[in-house]
């Protein structure tokens, strides 16, 4: 069990290859936890507790509402086996204690592998266990939490120890004569901080060793400019001082051969991660590697549990690595450069794995790429605003280390700039579920050995024909994959009391990862149940939908975000063919079900096949999965609950004494 608070508030639990993610609820309920977890083996007063979740005048029930989100927050952490890793959620008086582990939450982890670092006496053991203690980090701390100045706060100072980390990881490179490593540490929290001086400081001094001294000087000048406009005060002692260093032109010392760096314990277990730098063909140029700017790494961490596409992993690498051999487990380690302007588009239905599929073949082949990896999520299916390109585009110059006064307003100014600094960089980027060709276009880099990958719900025709784009499609994992992936989440042996049981899982979920994800989730919730006893449950038609979700996420969200992307007569189409016997249908049992014209309706169903809401398994039939027939009966899927939540089941804030 793992307690984190560095990035979204979150509890997982299960094995540490598959961690499964426990359902913690609303807002407020996440965030008594937090405030539990900031004091770990101490008690929490109700006072403290109202204090925090209330910014404003708190509610005359506060307490029982508290009361409430405690009682919750003991029953997930029942459900999830609490009680085998030594926690113990309980109640003193007026006032809260969570008693565990402390090793088990992410923040005293954090603070013990920064005070275990030497950056300056011990420098070559320090920097393994700094980058250990920032890999902790999964975004803002405190993610998910009410916004209420205590929270606030604590945030910030989670954030400052972040930053006194990223410095003490610079200074450690800087001992060892790794003054490019310190300037790549530096740099993304430079630009998220751009009045620390100190910080700024020490990315000069870096940037000056390196042979960057105009690089190194423009920082501080535009710092300058920006503590005089917002701050309304000159430099302080230490970056003047970094400034007149770096003026006086002081020789700099020849830095020390790098030492080749341990390998990563995961690379050495996997070898689909290991992979060497890839080296030019005899005859063939290499491609040059951008000298000016950090090697921007945007991409994911990779997806727990990855397996069962080997076949579109292979197809991915022949795409963008054509120069590839044999030898490596997707097709070959990469010996060539990427296709000149390749650009891959990975598409399929709602929830079957394929931005997991683009992440993990990019961290596979990282060293193909060493000018960095940008990745950008379009949320063309999220069910809220897209990303605008001129937004993405601003992140990603953000991160190949153009200063934000420097990026362009205009969209097609910024895309120029960018297409200009990734022209002679070996690049991958990765655009993540687009809505349409027209909002991927504006992004594409166009670096000859730059490479693209796209994954979008939608087959995006049009990508294909003016771009020649190379599609490749992803189905739904078959039984031998589907039971493997169970097994990956639950464990082989729970999965081994029962085999025919988890065969009938992946039958009833279609074979989709996602629902598959979500199945887990509710037996790793429930380490007392039996696969079958979930089978069984999922049988009911009236429930599967629901019991294959959790929280916000789940199939049932998945559909409806696509669902909503359709005309309002291809969502009618959709109800009607749902609502109908047969799985299979073609153009005129189509019509006979919508009672619509049989031309308008070829056209509607070529738009769900387009949206991969059918099949078209042959020409002029049609064939819908069961999970989608089972939403489009629902109409939509409105209405459905969160699982094991009856009427009056909800996440009510008053729950009764806890």
């Amino acid at each position: 069990m793992d307690f984190s608070l560095l990035g979204p508030v979150t509890v997982t639990t299960g094995p540490a290859a598959a961690p499964v993610e426990l359902p913690l609820g609303p807002a407020k309920r996440r965030s008594v936890l937090a405030m539990l977890l900031l004091r770990p083996n101490s008690t929490v007063s109700v006072e403290q507790l109202v204090a925090g979740l209330w910014e404003d005048e708190p509610p005359a029930h506060a307490r029982t509402v508290i009361q409430g989100h405690v009682s919750r927050l003991r029953a997930a952490l029942a459900e999830g086996g609490a009680g085998e890793h030594g926690v113990e959620l309980t109640t003193h008086s007026s006032a809260y204690l969570l008693r565990l582990p402390a090793s088990l939450v992410d923040t005293v982890r954090f603070d013990d592998l920064v005070a275990r670092a030497d950056p300056e006496s011990a420098p070559a053991e320090a920097v393994p266990m700094l980058r250990q203690a920032l890999g902790l980090w999964r975004g803002p701390a405190l993610t998910g939490t009410v916004a209420s100045p205590p929270f606030a706060a604590a945030a910030h100072a989670l954030e400052e120890r972040r930053l006194t980390a990223v410095e003490a990881l610079a200074r450690a490179h800087g001992a060892l004569g790794e003054y490019e490593k310190a300037a790549g540490a530096l740099h993304p929290a430079a630009l998220g901080n751009p009045l620390r001086e100190g910080l700024i400081a020490d990315l000069m001094l870096v940037l000056y060793r390196t042979g960057r001294q105009s690089d190194a000087i423009a920082w501080f000048h535009r710092t300058r400019e920006m503590l005089a406009d917002d701050l309304g005060v000159d430099p302080g002692e230490r970056l003047n001082a970094a400034y007149q260093e770096i003026l006086r032109a002081a020789p700099v010392a020849e830095p020390p051969p790098e030492p080749r760096a341990p390998r990563e314990p995961h690379a050495a277990r996997d070898p689909r991660v290991a992979a060497e730098a890839p080296a030019a063909p005899a005859g063939q140029p290499a491609a040059p590697s951008a000298a000016s700017g950090p090697a921007p790494e945007l991409l994911p961490r990779p997806p727990a549990g990855f397996l069962g596409r080997d076949a579109e992993l292979a197809e991915l690498t022949r795409l963008v690595l054509p120069g590839a051999g044999q030898d490596h487990p997707y097709g070959g380690a990469p010996t060539g450069l990427p296709a000149e302007g390749c650009i891959t588009l990975v598409t399929g239905p709602a929830g079957v794995g394929k931005t997991g599929l683009a992440v993990h073949w990019g961290h596979a082949y990282a060293t193909a790429f060493p000018d960095g990896r940008l990745f950008a999520d379009l949320r063309g299916f999220s069910g809220g605003e897209e990303a605008e390109p001129a937004a993405v585009l601003r992140e990603f110059l953000l991160a190949m280390g153009t200063p934000a006064d420097q990026i362009p307003p205009s969209e097609q100014a910024a895309g120029a700039l960018y297409r200009s600094l990734v022209a002679q960089r070996r690049l991958l980027v990765v655009l993540d579920n687009a809505s349409s060709s027209a909002q991927v276009r504006p992004l594409l880099p166009g670096g000859q050995h730059c490479a693209t990958l796209v994954t979008s719900r939608s087959r995006l025709d049009g990508l294909i024909a003016t771009d020649a784009a190379r599609p490749v499609r992803l189905h739904a994992l078959g039984p031998e994959h589907g039971v493997a992936l169970i097994g990956a989440l639950l464990g082989p042996d729970r999965v081994a009391e029962d085999p025919a049981a988890a065969q009938e899982l992946v039958t009833l979920c279609d074979g989709l990862p996602l629902a598959l994800r979500a199945a887990s989730a509710q037996l790793v919730a429930r380490p007392r149940w039996r696969l079958a006893r979930l089978a069984t449950a999922l049988r009911d038609e009236r429930r599967r939908l629901a019991l294959l979700s959790a929280e916000d996420a789940g199939v049932a969200a998945a559909l409806r975000n696509s669902v909503a992307r359709l005309s309002a007569d291809d969502a009618q189409l959709l109800r009607a063919l749902g609502a109908g016997f047969a799985r299979e249908v073609n153009t005129a049992e189509a019509a006979a079900l919508s009672g619509a014209d049989p031309d308008l309706i070829q056209d509607s169903l070529e738009r769900l096949a387009e949206m991969h809401l059918l099949d078209e398994e042959a020409t002029n039939r049609y064939v819908m999965s069961d999970l989608v027939k089972l939403f489009a009966q629902g109409d939509g899927g409105r209405g459905a609950g969160r699982p094991g939540e009856g009427p009056g089941e909800g996440p009510v804030e008053g729950a009764g004494p806890a």
